[in-house]
């Protein structure tokens, strides 16, 4: 809604009943049972994917494949890019916001904040970009579905999870809307707090195994867990490929200094983020690096651990620099008004988490690439679907629900956003046939890709289990 200024120069903000109205009215352009629409635009899925192979580290990507093959949800994971192809196709309610670009529910979870509070979030944006609110909430609701299927629940208990997630989604943003920005604004979930209070005891007792977990998940695990001690220096363990030492890898590098070539990086980074975070990494020196393979989605990209070190070998650091491109959005949603792709990552990262890691930053790389810099396992823990029974899956799905809503409230029009929902239940009535309908398409592109790999279309090659 365009808003006029005062005599004064200060903006005239628009009341609530406006703004409410103005919800309301771009069910016009989007009715809330056109939600329900998925389209049947004929497109050839492996085609789609695999233009993202292009940039890839070229022995990384059978083993993304490998990673996506196997099973529908896996392959959803691997795919922002078709599903933003297919929304791309469906008309918009006109309701932006910063969408994570996605939210499937795996990219939820807890990690540490700067206050060092277990802090429940949003927590990967590599596709974030400004666009449809209800972009994200498709996205969600059908990964829902697809985990209960991989869980093995009945068709009554997949629609329910569904429906769980975008109803949450509505009733959070209700909310929302009646806060103030203030209130909206700072609203979070801080584990520790809220675990206590927990009425069901199963509930209760998985989040605190999660929160346990998470604790455990910090960076003396990473250096317990990726490095050794060899002649008296510490170093990154090899194991290929999925884990490859940068000292072993100089042929993809400008020159062998690859200390001094991270210096550079490094330096640009630190200009990027704040000024107290600067003093801090001033501390700390090069040790080693290595690229290391992640997720599924960012099979191939170039993701790389950086080991440093403070005064001793008891004050040891990983960053992970992770390569940042386009998102897979900007195809369908214009280019991203940042013109670096790692500030683009973080200026959305900022904007959607109630709490952000303090070592967040951005920075050109070699050969005219570019990554953005973040402290690696800090407290970081995320949802153990394969624990879930339906009733722990409905309600993650809740959790995951309120905290798009709070993370939409932060960037978009929380009382605009209400109004379009409403009050009754059409909202999870048309998400509930979404997901399920995006589900089954899922798993035909899934089998898609099966097939292709085994005529020879696409590599695979098997893989570690995709954290």
């Amino acid at each position: 809604m365009e808003e006029a200024t005062t005599s004064t120069g200060w903006p005239r903000h628009a009341t609530r009943g406006e703004r409410r109205a103005a919800g309301k009215a771009a069910r016009e352009a989007l009715p809330l049972a056109g939600l329900a629409e998925m389209g049947l635009a004929e497109r050839d899925p492996v085609a789609i994917v695999s233009a993202g192979d292009a940039g890839r580290l070229p022995w990384l990507v059978p083993i993304r494949y490998g990673r996506m093959a196997a099973d529908p949800f896996a392959f959803f994971r691997g795919s922002a890019d078709l599903m933003a192809h297919d929304c791309a196709a469906l008309p918009r309610s006109g309701l932006d916001v910063q969408l994570c670009g996605d939210a499937h529910l795996l990219n939820f979870g807890v990690f540490g904040s700067p206050e060092r509070a277990l802090v429940f979030d949003l927590n990967d944006f590599d596709e974030t970009l400004p666009g449809p609110f209800e972009w994200d909430v498709r996205r969600l609701a059908a990964s829902m579905v697809l985990a209960a299927r991989s869980r093995g629940l009945k068709p009554r208990r997949q629609r329910q999870v569904a429906r769980l997630a975008a109803q949450r989604y509505r009733t959070a943003m209700a909310e929302f809307a009646e806060q103030t920005a203030l209130e909206s604004w700072h609203a979070q979930i801080e584990v520790d707090a809220r675990i206590p209070a927990i009425a069901d005891e199963d509930w209760r007792r998985y989040a605190q195994r999660v929160a346990d977990r998470a604790r455990g998940n910090d960076h003396h695990q990473a250096v317990a867990r990726f490095t050794e001690v060899v002649d008296g220096r510490r170093r990154i363990v090899a194991e290929p490929p999925l884990i490859v030492p940068l000292r072993d890898l100089v042929e993809l590098l400008p020159d062998d200094d690859v200390e001094g070539l991270i210096r550079s990086v490094f330096l640009t980074y630190r200009d990027s983020v704040r000024d107290d975070v600067r003093v801090l990494l001033d501390r700390y020196t090069y040790v080693d690096s290595a690229v290391k393979v992640v997720g599924v989605g960012s099979v191939g990209t170039r993701c790389v651990i950086v080991l440093l070190q403070g005064a001793d070998e008891s004050d040891l650091l990983f960053l992970q620099v992770k390569e940042a491109t386009a998102s897979a959005l900007e195809p369908h949603l214009g280019r991203s008004a940042y013109a670096h792709p790692g500030q683009r990552v973080v200026a959305g990262q900022r904007l959607m988490q109630s709490a952000s890691d303090a070592f967040l930053g951005w920075a050109d790389g070699p050969l005219g690439r570019h990554y953005y810099w973040r402290q690696l396992r800090d407290w970081k823990g995320s949802a153990e679907i394969d624990r879930m029974d339906a009733k722990l899956l409905g309600l993650y799905g809740m959790l995951c629900g309120w905290t798009l809503a709070k993370a939409h409230a932060r960037s978009g029009d929380r009382v605009a956003i209400a109004g379009y929902l409403g009050s009754s239940e059409h909202f999870e009535d048309a998400l509930e046939e979404y997901a399920v309908a995006y589900a089954d398409r899922a798993e035909a592109d899934h089998a898609v890709l099966v097939e292709a790999i085994r005529g020879g279309r696409i590599a695979a090659a098997a893989g570690a289990a995709a954290g």
